[in-house]
């Protein structure tokens, strides 16, 4: 591989999570010259301990009719997927009437149809640099997902929604056991469920580490910079120059915010308002031995939110939407209703007592789709608020944020992608 030439466009993507690291892959692609900068560990945040679930046919947004009404039961359920704690913030009761306005099934149906087409080029690019790359050791697996439902109503609907000529297989509780045995052993009586065949599992972490090693083995790859950004040093003409950090100035060509919540605030620096909000979310991952039955498929609770993913031998356990501001404190009270959850429906998957807890913010927008591209600045860009579907879109939205800063056209319609005005 030849290295660059010196006079290539250098860009600079703050945040070294899987969107960050993925951005910085795919700018090295269309040959840009690349360095990224993560105050902390690299996938430190969102990226740790996910759900590790790429669910490329499950994007429909939080939004949607009957969603609050949904939201007062789950609040008086201690097990519920819903916590809120109010706060004297304006971001949160901002978002919270945004989200409220988009809570129709208009509109949902829209975005749906947008994340639809987002998570097939996702999958398509992730397959195409998998084999490019060889990213090993990121417990990579297609087994399927099955997305079962306590509740006959909700079923219910699922049934009326499905299109006949889909890939879903539509199973009652005896077919989703011999689908995923495990469940043969759960104390939930199941009203059926919903098996895709394709959908994929992986350690977002581990993916982000192996990936960041390409990123140092390719010649246009110029620096990894480790600091906490404060701001950015803007030309008369009100392009950006250099991101401020307290370790010294990088400059650069192209500015691609990248860093998850931090992005607002350094946004906001820039007089440019991004309508992000932490949705907190938990896991566990648990050690898998040999006398453990373990799920082989993905698996989702859909009523509780609640996914299952098993990376070698490990079960990574996923749920819950807090919203309680910028808090990663484990709270004790929900890690236990998580437990209880998962007991009752998987019993003998893992060993639930040595499992490692682990809490998250997720960037949400409050319809679900996320902030791709250009800003009113000419040399600033977005790849942000993917909420809890990250690591599924990373691939596809960092090509087409490559794209943008590259001056081509975006491979994907940009309609309800963009920062709106």
């Amino acid at each position: 591989m030849s290295k660059p030439l010196s006079s290539a466009p250098h860009s600079l993507v703050i945040g070294g999570g899987v969107i960050g690291l993925t951005t910085a892959w795919a700018l090295l692609q269309v040959g840009h010259r690349v360095s990224l900068i993560e105050q902390g560990e690299l996938a430190g945040g969102a990226s740790r301990a996910n759900g590790g679930q790429l669910s490329y046919r499950y994007v429909s947004p939080l939004a949607d009719a009957g969603v609050p009404w949904k939201a007062i039961g789950w609040l008086f359920d201690p097990e519920g997927p819903l916590c809120f704690r109010p706060e004297l913030q304006p971001a949160q009761w901002s978002w919270l009437a945004q989200f409220l306005w988009k809570c129709r099934a208009s509109v949902n149906h829209t975005a749906t149809e947008r994340l639809l087409r987002l998570g097939r080029f996702s999958q398509q690019t992730f397959q195409i640099w998998q084999q490019q790359l060889q990213l090993q050791g990121i417990a990579l697996r297609e087994p399927g997902k099955l997305v079962v439902y306590r509740q006959a109503g909700e079923f219910a609907k699922v049934r009326q929604r499905m299109a006949p000529d889909g890939v879903e297989q539509l199973l009652d509780e005896a077919a989703c056991q011999r689908i995923e045995p495990a469940l043969q052993a759960s104390n939930v009586r199941l009203a059926g469920g919903v098996f895709t065949p394709g959908e994929a599992v992986a350690d977002c972490h581990a993916l982000c580490l192996r990936l960041a090693e390409r990123l140092r083995e390719h010649p246009g790859f110029v620096a990894l910079h480790t600091g906490e950004a404060t701001g950015f040093r803007r030309s008369p003409s009100g392009a950006l120059q250099a991101l401020r950090t307290r370790e010294g100035e990088l400059a650069a060509d192209h500015f691609v915010l990248a860093a998850g919540l931090g992005s607002r605030a350094l946004a906001a620096g820039l007089g440019v308002k991004l309508p992000l909000y932490p949705l907190k979310g938990y896991s566990l991952t648990a050690p898998i031995g040999p006398a453990h039955r373990p799920p082989e498929v993905s698996v989702t609770d859909f009523e509780r939110t609640i996914l299952y993913a098993r990376m070698d031998d490990r079960l990574r356990v996923a749920a819950m939407v807090d919203l309680v501001g910028a808090d990663l404190s484990l709270d004790p009270r929900r890690l236990a209703g998580l437990q209880r959850s998962v007991r009752q429906m998987l019993p003998q998957a893992a060993d639930f007592d040595a499992a490692e807890s682990w809490a998250g913010l997720r960037p949400a927008t409050p319809g679900g789709t996320p902030i791709l591209g250009a800003t009113p600045i000419s040399n600033l860009w977005l790849n942000v608020g993917h909420g809890a579907l990250g690591f599924t879109f990373a691939f596809a939205s960092a090509r087409i944020v490559a794209a943008l800063v590259a001056g081509q056209d975006s491979p994907l319609p940009l309609d309800g992608l963009k920062l709106a005005a």
